[in-house]
Order: structure tokens, then C-alpha cells, then sequence
């Protein structure tokens, strides 16, 4: 049994493999390597053990984290201590300040049980002596500048911002966060000036501009890495290395939609526009700053993913991380698109580490993403619901080569996203079912068939599949499928029907005294299913209505807005609908982080009895806007029943 401070002899057998593929001393030559694994121990320390204390530990070791997590904060007197960033697997705690020979600059916590490897700042700082490149990684990523600037920061931040809002994330405009002017470097400049710049200046970036003192692209310190690793000359326009076209963000937009938008693109470095000119930049680091709980450090472990087990455990810290976000109470549509974005990089992590296992598929295929990870609505508890489709064989030979790589492919895929904590589709639509994987051409037939020749028990089964949206590999296959669907859709009255007879199928669940009916016996007592009583009649409304109207939207959010815009429904009814379904989820996440930090699974069973009143009457009254919703397609539709 491991007891706190226990500490084993690291064997090299085991550090070696670890060190080469952990950043920097993946560099390492494998004599180097095997020195400095015989010089460390392996230390284990529980959840909650202190390593690291602000300004009172001397810092003699550097931490490698084999397992586990730390949190790194900030500690001030008289405030709350104020969390910088986690480190996991690959994570070192520690190099600053063996490198200074200082005493800690920040504070250091495991946050669940924690295996490291512990090596001897004297052995640290030898090895650094014979390998800069080692040193240069650390400084640039743990620099004292860094650490001086984060207290600065935070302080001013903590002043100005945190008193007005506990949601900076949500309440701050990413306008008020820039802090200096934007640096330029006009094209034609060399690949030697703009490092020299960036180093006078002591920023990460530097804009690049075209004759007329446009910005048409970015510099980074990580371009300036990329072209010494490729032997770039130094005297090489900027702009042969720069990235373009240049990302923005308008000055008025919240930094949470900033954040989305740089963990969608995979960057760090947004120009923030105003009067169509860049006023300054902002960063990921920015944000983080501003918000100490920011999910980016689980993002870019998600990123530095090198295999795929590396994900299972990743997966599995969304909840933990995004939760965060529902303590806050931060609103439903912000922390879904938060899960949707780390969900789809974990996916396109994991398809491409397959195909690269694999090798390259026999035709271009499609991963499609169907029900709530389609509309991008995955709440902490969501099934695999997933299809895919591939271009259409030239011959039988290459429909053999397809049906053998296809089904083997999707069959891996799904055992691993299970590994990584995505439960089994009950219905069993996943790829991995050949019914749910095949050539665009018979995909097509089967949606045509399905709008016009509907069978009621299959339109029901298959609803969750008109969700669908592009999720990895040739996204225009699943946005042709998308289109044609749309078309087809949208003219097949006896389709629309059947979708909209299913709108009415749920039914509120208020007895005649306005009370909340809830299971009466069984394992489910004194419970209700919210997905299902609640939130799915909202599901429904919004799909039908895009079918109906040729929309390619699959969010629900977006459906209902759209409809509104477009005059499809009523205004007051569009409004009251999004503003139900948006506390229906808030409701359904607090209800599952609830669950999760008392050690339950998520699920969607929720016991109205643990509602305050304001809650209770709350939840009614979305009932009563079922009620609306569904009286509106019995009138679209002449549906005359009860």
C-alpha cells in the first residue's frame, strides 16, 4: 500500500520510455537519457499533499508527474488563493525555481493521488549546462517575467474585475483586456528582425504588414521555433514563416466566445479589431490570467496528446474541468459548447492516432456526429451516437478494400471513445453498426427513402440522425448529405407529419393541481426523467420546423433563433421557448455536476424535491411553454387530437 512521501528507486526501464516522449528531453540522446534516469527516485504523494509553498519552499527538486495532477496558485493575504493553471502526465513542477535556485514562486497541490519522478536540482542544473535547449524550453514557458507578470495581473484583475463579477470569463469584453498597441513588422522584413523585435519588446507575437500598413498575417514565437528547427535562413522574409490569414476577434466580444474561438482553431493569438484597425492582441494566457479556472490547460494537454491512451484520462477531466463553469453559473449554452470543443479535439485526436495505426483509408470518409453531440448539446452525460460515409467505391474490388478497413476502423474507434468514457448508443447507432456506415450514395437513398416512403416506428427511431453534422475526416461529404437532406426534407408533407405527431407524444408532466408527476415506485421513485419529459419536446419542436424550412442548422439554440428571424414562429413564442430550454439545461447540469461531486454517476434523473420554489415554479412554467409549442404544430399541421 503507498503511504505519503513514499519514495521508490526509479527504474530506468520505466523513466526512459516516459522521458522520450515528454517535452524537451524527447531531444535527449539515449546515454544522456539513461544518466539522468539512474539518478531519480519515484516519489508518491496523495490528494491534497502540499509540494510547493509560495515564497517559503526552497526549490530543490524538479517534479515529473507520471500520473496524476497538480494545481499550481497564487496565495495572498487576506484573499481567496487564485488557481494559474494544472499539470498532468508530462507536467514539470518545480524547473523555475531549481534553475534560480529560488525559493518557490508559486504554490503547488496535488490534486488527486500523484506518482513523480523526482530529480536532483544539482543533476537538473548539469544537464541544462550541457543541453541549452533545455533551459530555453523552461525559461520560456516558466520565465520569472511570466510569474511577476501573473501576480501583477492578477491583482489588478482580481481589483478591477473580480469585485464587479465572479463570471469575468463571461462578463469582461475582450476590448478591456488588451494592454498595449499591437507590434508590427513590415512584409520583406527578415525572419532575424522580427525575432530581435519580439525580443526587445519581450512579446510572443508580432503582427505583419502589407505596403499599405495592413495586417495580413502573425508572427509567434512558436513560428520563430519552427523555422531554426527547419533551418529557415535568418535572413528570410518574415513572411515565409508568418500564419495568414490573420484571426481577430471584435473588441466587443465577451473573452469566453475569445476562448471558443481560439480552442476551435488550435491557436494562442487573436488581433482585436475596432474601427476596422487592430487595436491590440490577445492571448490565450490573457484569459487564463483574467480567469484562473480557464479550461485551456486541459485543451492543450488534449492537444499534446502523442497516443491515444493518453486520452482516456484526459476524457475523463471535462466534467472536472468545465464544472467549474456550472459552480459559477455560467449559462447552459456556453459550458455545452465548452464540452462540444473538447469532445471533437479528443475525436479528432483519436480518429487520426487510428488512421495513422491503420494506415490511410481506401476511399475519403466522413465521421459523422448525430443527436445531442450533432446539435452540439453534450451535457457530462452523453452516449456515442455516430454514423459514417465514405465516397462511393469505383469498382467491387475497392468496395471489398472499404467494407474490410470500414469495419474494422469504426469497431476500434468506438471500443476506444468507450475507454475514453462515452458510453455505448442503447440503440446500438453507432458506427461500428453496419446499418449506420456506408457509401454517400446508398446514405442518400436512405434518408430519401426515409422522407418519402416514412414509416412511423422507423422515423422515430432514426430522429437523433437528422442531428447530424460533419465530426472528423472530409467534412464535404457530410455537409452534401446535410444539403440533400435539407431539400428532400422540406417537400415531404407525410414526413413532416409523422415528425410532428411525435412532437405531441410528450406530455407535460403536471397532474390537474399543477403538481410535478414524478415516478411512484421502483428504482426511480420520487424522480422525473428531464431529458426526456422535458427538454426532448423542445428537441423535437425546433428539429421539425428546420426540416420543414430547408435549415441546416442542427443546434437547437440556433434553430430557434433562426426560425424567429426568418418569421417562421411567432417572436413571443421563439423567445419563451429559448429562454425554458436554456434553464432546462442549466437544470440538468447543475442536477449532474451535483452528481458527480458526490461520487454518482450523471444522469438525467432529477427529484423535484430538491428544488427551491423559485425552481419548482419555474420548471412548471416551461411545461406551460410545451403546451404552447405543441399547440403551435397542431395548428401548422391540422393535427386535430387531444
Amino acid at each position: 500500500m503507498n503511504r505519503p512521501g513514499d519514495v521508490f528507486s526509479a527504474q530506468a526501464s520505466e523513466l526512459v520510455p516516459f522521458l522520450r516522449k515528454t517535452l524537451p528531453f524527447s531531444d535527449l540522446d539515449d546515454k544522456a537519457l539513461e544518466t539522468l534516469a539512474r539518478s531519480c527516485t519515484i516519489d508518491f504523494h496523495p490528494k491534497g499533499t502540499r509540494l510547493l509553498t509560495q515564497g517559503v519552499t526552497l526549490v530543490e527538486y524538479v517534479l515529473l508527474i507520471r500520473s496524476g495532477a497538480v494545481k499550481l496558485f497564487l496565495t495572498r493575504d487576506g484573499a481567496p488563493d487564485t488557481l494559474i493553471d494544472y499539470r498532468g502526465e508530462g507536467g514539470a513542477v518545480g524547473a523555475l525555481g531549481v534553475i534560480r535556485e529560488a525559493r518557490a514562486s508559486l504554490s503547488a497541490e496535488t490534486i488527486e493521488d500523484t506518482f513523480c519522478f523526482k530529480i536532483p536540482g544539482a543533476v537538473f542544473r548539469a544537464l541544462i549546462a550541457d543541453y541549452p535547449a533545455i533551459t530555453q524550453y523552461y525559461l520560456q514557458n516558466f520565465s520569472e517575467n511570466y510569474i511577476e507578470k501573473a501576480f501583477s495581473e492578477l491583482r489588478r484583475q482580481h481589483a478591477d474585475l473580480c469585485a464587479a463579477s465572479p463570471l469575468v470569463l463571461f462578463s469582461t469584453r475582450v476590448g478591456d483586456v488588451i494592454r498595449r498597441p499591437p507590434l508590427m513588422v513590415a512584409s520583406g522584413s527578415t525572419v532575424r528582425e522580427a525575432a530581435r523585435t519580439m525580443v526587445e519588446h519581450g512579446v510572443g507575437s508580432l503582427l505583419v504588414t502589407d505596403p499599405r500598413g495592413d495586417a495580413v498575417g502573425i508572427v509567434t514565437d512558436k513560428d520563430l521555433r519552427r523555422a531554426v528547427a527547419d533551418g529557415e535562413a535568418h535572413d528570410a522574409p518574415v513572411e515565409f514563416i508568418m500564419s495568414s490569414p490573420l484571426a481577430t476577434v471584435s473588441h466587443r466580444e465577451i473573452c469566453f466566445d475569445a476562448l471558443l474561438r481560439m480552442m476551435s482553431a488550435q491557436i494562442h493569438h487573436l488581433a482585436v479589431m475596432r474601427g476596422g484597425h487592430v487595436a491590440g492582441m490577445v492571448t490565450s494566457h490573457d484569459i487564463m490570467l483574467l480567469q484562473g479556472r480557464s479550461p485551456m490547460y486541459l485543451f492543450r494537454e488534449i492537444a499534446g496528446a502523442r497516443t491515444i491512451a493518453d486520452l482516456y484520462p484526459l476524457a475523463e477531466k471535462v466534467p472536472m474541468t468545465v464544472g467549474s463553469l456550472v459552480e459559477e453559473g455560467a449559462k447552459a449554452r456556453n459550458i455545452t459548447r465548452m464540452i462540444t470543443i473538447m469532445n471533437d479535439l479528443i475525436l479528432e485526436k483519436l480518429l487520426t492516432f487510428l488512421q495513422d495505426e491503420m494506415g490511410p483509408a481506401p476511399v475519403p470518409f466522413c465521421w459523422l456526429l448525430m443527436g445531442s453531440e450533432g446539435r452540439k448539446e453534450q451535457t457530462f452525460h452523453t452516449d456515442q451516437d455516430n454514423a459514417l460515409v465514405y465516397r462511393d467505391p469505383a469498382n467491387q474490388a475497392e468496395a471489398d478494400r472499404c467494407q474490410d478497413y470500414f469495419t474494422r476502423f469504426c469497431e476500434a474507434a468506438i471500443g476506444h471513445l468507450v475507454r475514453c468514457g462515452y458510453p455505448l448508443c442503447p440503440g446500438d447507432m453507432m458506427a461500428s453498426n453496419p446499418r449506420w456506415r456506408m457509401p454517400l450514395a446508398r446514405m442518400r437513398d436512405f434518408f430519401e427513402t426515409m422522407v418519402l416512403l416514412p414509416e412511423p416506428e422507423e422515423v422515430l427511431r432514426a430522429t437523433i440522425f437528422f442531428d447530424f453534422r460533419p465530426g472528423y475526416g472530409q467534412a464535404e461529404q457530410g455537409e452534401a448529405l446535410r444539403r440533400h437532406v435539407a431539400l428532400h426534407a422540406a417537400r415531404q408533407d407525410v414526413f413532416l407529419r409523422h415528425l410532428a405527431r411525435n412532437c405531441l407524444a410528450t406530455r407535460p408532466p403536471l397532474s390537474f393541481f399543477r403538481n410535478i408527476i414524478v415516478e411512484k415506485d421502483g428504482a426511480h421513485k420520487d424522480t422525473m426523467d428531464l431529458k426526456t419529459r422535458a427538454l426532448t419536446p423542445f428537441v423535437d419542436f425546433a428539429r421539425l420546423f428546420a426540416l420543414r424550412h430547408g435549415l441546416h442548422e442542427t443546434n437547437t439554440f440556433d434553430r430557434l433563433e433562426i426560425l424567429k428571424d426568418q418569421g417562421h414562429i411567432p417572436p413571443d413564442l421563439a423567445v419563451e421557448a429559448l429562454e425554458a430550454y436554456e434553464f432546462l439545461m442549466q437544470l440538468r447540469l447543475v442536477h449532474q455536476m451535483g452528481r458527480i461531486n458526490a461520487g454518482g454517476a450523471p444522469d438525467n434523473r432529477l427529484n423535484p424535491a430538491s428544488l427551491s420554489e423559485l425552481e419548482k415554479q419555474t420548471l412548471k412554467e416551461t411545461f406551460g411553454v410545451v403546451r404552447s409549442l405543441q399547440t403551435f404544430v397542431k395548428e401548422a399541421f391540422s393535427l386535430n387530437v387531444g
